[in-house]
């Protein structure tokens, strides 16, 4: 039987081949070198003792292997089956089979084997911030000036590169890269592995979105792995909080463009999460980064869409949107995918004349001239009649985000102008949470709907 396997992020296509006896796992690359770089490393592993699958044969052309099936059970689903308390054992075995890797792993090993790069160097750490800055920083809508965030970024760069070459860095270690046999963590992507801190690895999994761990159970398990590796305890705090912002702002560039720029659902769920532990590094990281790395990091954790979407609130929340056609449709960013779009460009447009290029859809002139005919109220009234039903079965289910947005040429006029009907005729008849953005003006507010406001359930 051959069963195909759900990849995330990778074009790496993998397969579990069953037989009577046993099952192997299939995988297909796109890349040679990156699948040469995993079949050494494999190997490498193997002759130092570090659990990693066994490599069982190869392809000609180096383009498809065979593994070893470790089973079906993550340690990220480890953690979710049993809870953060009951899985801290496992995560302690985690944190030190990493610490073998990072130090075991460095010896006799040939770095030039490693892809893309032999080293976690100067230039890899730009690609990871160059990646940030124009996945997610710009998709976001906010505009850094290209000089003094360039020289932020080299003069971060410098701060994370301490002698590289002294150990290992698995690149990717984290809780879904992490399979559990026999209460054994093995490893399974580290096809990127190549000289640097572990401290980026430890990084990766204690400030892993999904996995979602406290900061006391992080504390803990950073001092499991200093005692591990025979860290001295001197600025172990900084450099660990600084590989973490690092690993941060390269997870976020890889959610931007999985997420915003491809519309992959999986990838935009987590990034409020992930805003939320950006901005906490940033705070304690304070006068310790570069001031406009920590300013443009600051603005993004304010302003991003998605911070308001991380099933923090409970009951339904509605985000009502006004946005610009030319600047493009908004996106979901709960991971539901989309909700409503009402297009306001065949309404009577307030921004052909003079007098109102300056006005919004929230000023007494444009409202006076969107209503005077009823025809914005006649398409509004239309729109409401199909969200509300919508809002209704939402709450009878216990669903927690609904979106609805209004698009024009400008994003100024007719879109405001509907966004804010809507949100207030929303908060005026439901017991919801109302999170009301006018894209292009950069206005963002929150309203409570009415059961809320009186207190009731």
């Amino acid at each position: 039987m051959i069963q195909p396997i759900k990849g995330s992020a990778s074009k790496r296509s993998y397969f579990r081949v069953s037989g009577e006896r046993a099952a192997v796992i299939a995988t297909i690359g796109c890349d040679r070198r990156e699948n040469e770089a995993f079949i050494y490393l494999a190997g490498h592993f193997a002759q130092k003792g570090l659990p990693v699958p066994e490599i069982l044969a190869v392809s000609d052309d180096a383009m498809a292997y065979l593994q070893s099936d470790l089973g079906e059970t993550s340690l990220l689903q480890y953690v979710n089956t049993y809870g953060e308390e009951a899985s801290y054992s496992i995560l302690c075995r985690a944190v030190e089979t990493l610490a073998l890797f990072n130090h075991t792993g460095a010896s006799g090993i040939d770095w030039t084997k490693c892809y893309p790069r032999p080293a976690m160097d100067q230039r890899s750490v730009m690609w990871d911030l160059n990646y940030f800055k124009y996945c997610c920083l710009k998709p976001a809508g906010i505009e850094p000036d290209d000089e003094l965030m360039e020289n932020a970024m080299a003069e971060f760069a410098d701060s994370v590169i301490q002698n590289p070459s002294g150990t290992l860095m698995l690149r990717d270690f984290q809780s879904r890269n992490i399979m559990l046999k026999s209460d054994t963590p093995y490893v399974i992507d580290f096809q990127g592995a190549r000289a640097g801190s572990g401290l980026y690895d430890l990084a990766s999994l204690l400030w892993q979105a999904r996995l979602g761990l406290s900061q006391a159970t992080r504390s803990a398990l950073a001092e499991v792995y200093r005692e591990a590796s025979g860290i001295d305890k001197v600025d172990y705090e900084l450099s660990l909080n600084r590989y973490a912002l690092l690993r941060m702002l390269q997870v976020l560039g890889a959610y931007g463009f999985r997420g915003d720029i491809q519309g992959k659902a999986a990838f935009i769920g987590p990034m409020a999460r992930a805003l939320r532990n950006l901005g906490e590094l940033a705070d304690s990281l304070n006068g310790h980064i570069p001031a406009y790395l920590s300013e443009m990091i600051r603005l993004l954790v304010a302003t991003h869409p998605s911070n308001a979407t991380d099933g923090s609130t409970a009951g339904l929340t509605v985000k009502v949107m006004s946005f610009s056609y030319k600047q493009g449709m908004p996106k979901d960013w709960s991971g539901n995918g989309g909700g409503f779009v009402f297009d306001c460009r065949a309404l009577p447009n307030p921004g052909r004349y003079e007098k109102y290029k300056h006005l919004t859809g929230r000023d007494a002139d444009v409202i006076q001239f969107l209503e005077s005919d009823g025809e914005m109220l006649e398409y509004l009234e239309q729109c409401y009649s199909l969200v509300e039903r919508s809002v209704k079965r939402y709450i009878q289910r216990g669903f927690t985000s609904l979106m609805v947005s209004f698009g024009c040429t400008g994003g100024q006029h007719r879109s405001v102008y509907g966004a804010e009907w809507m949100a207030h005729r929303l908060a005026d008849n439901f017991p919801v949470t109302i999170d009301l953005i006018h894209r292009e003006q950069n206005i963002k507010l929150q309203l409570s709907g009415l059961c809320k406001r009186n207190g009731q359930q």
